[in-house]
């Protein structure tokens, strides 16, 4: 019954999202985060804690705006979800500002496709949109949603903007897929900054110890692919996507020491991104251990009863 309308509920907002004007859309939208915030149920109370991370010289009231602000911009993404599938290629385009993305050109140039690590920055659906219509298909792992249905319709969504979506679990082997499709020249995005299994690799994020998916590193290291992280930050126009330096895999070591060692540079990078934008940081859940020893699994956190993307 639960999931019967949790997707009524979704598909009902779909629907009116993409009818209403878009000044009012994203003013609804606004509107629906300062609720979220004054109510302060679990997502706000966590994203508060992992923001006091990402700016922890921020006084009482400076911290309480920085949550509004992070509320009112993963709302942003959620409007823009709605509504995207209905851009056209020109307006992906136009609103997406690209910082250094000679990286993934120069990857897809010598052929062995394009590995990008993100964090769950700004819109990546948006960044996604414009790398599919740019350079090449784009290949993506998700966690599968309740009800199947719902699940169904963000895949849809999805592939109408050009990424191809692979279930977490439930779909078979990942990491062939995952292979074949980079020795196809292709790109693949993965989501790194919440460990949704109990192999997470442990990092220093903003200044405290965090467990981060290794995926990334371990498929860069099978397939020689280079492996770059990639930060999304809002900006008035669109969204600002920031392809950062490629990702060096140690060249001794055990497999888990160097994939330790490139999970700790994609840390750092998602790190300097974050303190830049704090407010875009959509991390309603828990990834700092000192959080995930609280009783909690990794991935099965109690805070993740928000939507994950």
């Amino acid at each position: 019954m639960v999931q019967r309308l949790t997707l009524a509920g979704y598909s009902a907002g779909w629907a009116l999202v993409r009818r209403l004007p878009e000044r009012a859309a994203y003013a609804l939208f606004g509107a629906l985060a300062d609720v979220a915030v004054r109510r302060g149920g679990r997502g706000v109370r966590r994203l508060e804690a992992n923001l006091r991370r990402a700016a922890p010289a921020a006084g009482p009231d400076e911290l309480a705006a920085l949550v509004r602000a992070g509320m009112r911009s993963y709302l942003r993404y959620w409007c823009d979800t709605f509504r995207m599938s209905d851009w056209p290629r020109e307006r992906v385009m136009a609103t997406t500002t690209v910082v250094d993305g000679h990286h993934v050109s120069e990857a897809l140039a010598a052929g062995r496709g394009f590995i990008g690590a993100l964090p769950h920055m700004g819109n990546w659906d948006h960044a996604g949109a414009w790398a599919a219509a740019v350079h090449a298909p784009v290949l993506s792992v998700a966690e599968r949603l309740r009800p199947e249905e719902l699940y169904d319709r963000f895949v849809a969504h999805r592939r109408r903007l050009g990424i191809s979506v692979l279930p977490l679990t439930g779909g078979g082997a990942l990491v062939p897929a995952l292979r074949d499709w980079l020795r196809a020249n292709r790109i693949v995005c993965l989501l790194t900054d919440r460990d949704l299994s109990a192999t997470g690799v442990e990092v220093q994020l903003l200044g405290e110890r965090a467990r981060v998916a290794p995926g990334p590193a371990i498929l860069a290291l099978q397939t020689g692919a280079p492996l770059h992280p990639i930060t999304v930050a809002y900006d008035e126009r669109g969204i600002v996507v920031t392809f950062h330096p490629r990702v060096v895999p140690p060249a001794a070591g055990t497999t888990r020491q160097r994939v330790q060692a490139m999970c700790q540079q994609v840390a750092d990078a998602f790190g300097a991104a974050i303190t830049a934008a704090p407010q875009d940081w959509h991390m309603l859940q828990r990834v700092f251990v000192a959080d995930l020893s609280q009783g909690h699994a990794p991935g099965a956190a109690a805070d993740d009863a928000v939507p994950a993307r």
